[in-house]
């Protein structure tokens, strides 16, 4: 699979404060690397943390993480179904639309 393209308002924020950037993603690095779970495990955790929290942004963002990490439609999809007890109905159809989105390339980076 193609390269994911990063998001333009990921890179004006890395422009712009270069340094947090960089601390960020050496944060982002160390936290994946402190634990046991594998990359698609972790993919599809970040997916549901996202969907959990109603971050639409973020999901999309996870979502096109975990195509690129080996991560299937069909997993996906069971995650935004897992979330329906917890979150609920309306915001579990959501979650889906956004892995939508992403599967269906709906959705433009800005």
């Amino acid at each position: 699979m193609a390269k994911q393209a990063i998001p333009k308002r990921f890179l004006d924020f890395t422009a712009k404060y270069p340094e947090v950037a960089d601390a960020y993603e050496r944060l982002g690095k160390k936290i994946h690397a402190a634990g046991p779970l594998s990359e698609k495990e972790r993919a599809l955790v970040k997916l549901a943390i996202s969907i959990g929290a109603r971050l639409e942004g973020g999901a999309h963002s996870h979502a096109r993480k975990a195509l690129a990490g080996g991560v299937s439609k069909d997993e996906m999809y069971h995650v935004a179904l897992l979330a329906m007890q917890t979150i609920g109905f309306p915001s579990s159809m959501a979650a889906m639309s956004w892995i939508d989105d992403v599967i269906k390339g709906k959705k433009k980076r800005k």
